[in-house]
Order: structure tokens, then C-alpha cells, then sequence
């Protein structure tokens, strides 16, 4: 599980449960379904018109994401890999790693390691897997548009929940007491648009395009083992291109330990 997901949502409700008990407010307060349906009814139904019913379908597979912790291989031991590939490469020849073919688990470098054992030029190579990359960017950047405008239009349809619930309350100004409940409960339905558009959907985008990111990172450091490979760079010129991909403070420690690793061979 992403527990930064669930951690995040606990702290959102905890800051505003108990923001309002400090300010005064009863909690029962929330008891409001009317406010309830008109956010989220509402903005459900804004997001079906804004999008079409193809790519409404993948939202399950959205919230999986979001709270998965996606299981994928570190960048170091990648790096590692196209080392010994390249090792073994440089001595019996690239034919010899469609022996390898079986043990690679992810799609997108099967498909480069098996171009490039083909015989297929670097150029083409390159240009296959950036389109793949292209094409698996646009679904991600959909999926985080879905939750960016559920973000955007569930503060509006808050402002519309007030007011609704300001004409109902206008209506009948005879009794004050209740004409004040009234006003009060009117603006929980800006207090959930609110929520659920900044605390919710906006960061829910935010972290699809993050995790997107990424996956890209980690597609184009393949591609660049790949060709590594393919141009017979030695195990060193290979780890010492593709530790660009890592952070700082990463990479130093990987290129570390990888010298100190030479220097004993």
C-alpha cells in the first residue's frame, strides 16, 4: 500500500475535524446529505460529461495506483544488470543474452533487449520505445486530468451547495434561530468542495503525474542500456552514463561502490 495516500487523507480530516472544534463548531454540523449529494453527486456528474466513457472506466485502476505501492525494480540494480549484460556482450557476442530474454520480467525492456538482438538499428530502436513512452504518458496525463478537473469543478459545485442552501434558508426569516442553523448548515457545502477538491482530487493528479514521471525515467535509463549495449561500451562507460539518472547523493554512493568493485577486479 501507498501509505502516503492514506496518511495524507487521515492528516486532511484530522486538520479540518479538529480545526472546527477549536473554531466552535459542532461536528454534527456535517451531518448534511444535501451537501453531501450536490458535491458528489454533482461533481461526478461533471466529470462524465467531461470525459468520455472509455477513459471514465479506468478510475478503479486510478485509485489503485494511488494507493499501491507499485513494486518496480531499483534504478541501481538496472544499472547493474546492463552492466553484466554488457560484460557478457563484449565477450561471447549480443546473441548470447536472448538467453536472458526469459528472465526479463518487464514488457518494455524485453521488447528493446529483443530489437536490439535482432539486429535492429539503434535509431530504430531509440524511436520505437520513445513512441511506446509517448503513448503511455498520454493514458497517465488523461487519468490525472480526470481527478485535476474533479478538483477543479467540486469547489464551484460547494459555492452552488451554499447557495441553494441560502435560498432555502431565506425563504422563511420568521424564526432567527433557525434562519442562523440554516446560514450555517448553507456553507458546509463550500466547506466539502473545498475539501474534497484541494485535499482530494487536486493531490490525487498531482501524485499520478508524479508517479508518472518516474516510470518515464526509468523507461528512457532503459533505453539508453540498451543502446549502451548495442555500441559495445564497456560495464564502467555504461554505469558511469546511466548513474546520471539517479539523484545526486545516489549516485556518488553507487559510482562508490562501483569503483571500489573495479579496483578489486
Amino acid at each position: 500500500m501507498d501509505k502516503t495516500s492514506l496518511i495524507g487523507i487521515i492528516f486532511g480530516i484530522i486538520a479540518v475535524g479538529v480545526g472546527m472544534v477549536l473554531k466552535g463548531v459542532d461536528i454534527v454540523a456535517l451531518n448534511n446529505p444535501a451537501a453531501f449529494l450536490i458535491i458528489l453527486l454533482g461533481t461526478i456528474a461533471s466529470v462524465t460529461i467531461a470525459f468520455p466513457i472509455r477513459e471514465l472506466k479506468t478510475i478503479p485502476k486510478l485509485f489503485k495506483i494511488l494507493f499501491t505501492e507499485q513494486k518496480s525494480v531499483k534504478m541501481t540494480e538496472v544499472i547493474k544488470l546492463f552492466s553484466e549484460w554488457s560484460q557478457i556482450a563484449r565477450k561471447e557476442g549480443i546473441l548470447i543474452l536472448e538467453k536472458k530474454l526469459e528472465e526479463i520480467g518487464d514488457p518494455f525492456l524485453k521488447n528493446g533487449m529483443s530489437m536490439a538482438i535482432d539486429g535492429k538499428t539503434p535509431d530504430y530502436i531509440r524511436d520505437v520505445l520513445l513512441e511506446e513512452i509517448d503513448a503511455m504518458e498520454e493514458r497517465h496525463a488523461v487519468g490525472a486530468q480526470i481527478f485535476s478537473q474533479a478538483g477543479t469543478y467540486a469547489p464551484t459545485l460547494g459555492v452552488l451547495g451554499a447557495v441553494v442552501g441560502l435560498i432555502a434558508a431565506l425563504g422563511d426569516m420568521n424564526d432567527t434561530e433557525k434562519l442562523g442553523q440554516a446560514i450555517s448548515a448553507a456553507f458546509i457545502a463550500t466547506l466539502l468542495g473545498i475539501f474534497t477538491g484541494y485535499i482530494l482530487w487536486n493531490p490525487f493528479a498531482n501524485k499520478l503525474r508524479r508517479k508518472s514521471k518516474l516510470e518515464v525515467r526509468m523507461k528512457l535509463l532503459m533505453i539508453e542500456g540498451i543502446l549502451s549495449i548495442l555500441e559495445g561500451e564497456t560495464p564502467k562507460e555504461i554505469e558511469q552514463k546511466l548513474s546520471s539518472f539517479l539523484p545526486t547523493d545516489e549516485r556518488q554512493i553507487f559510482l562508490e561502490d562501483g569503483g571500489s568493485k573495479n579496483e578489486k577486479a
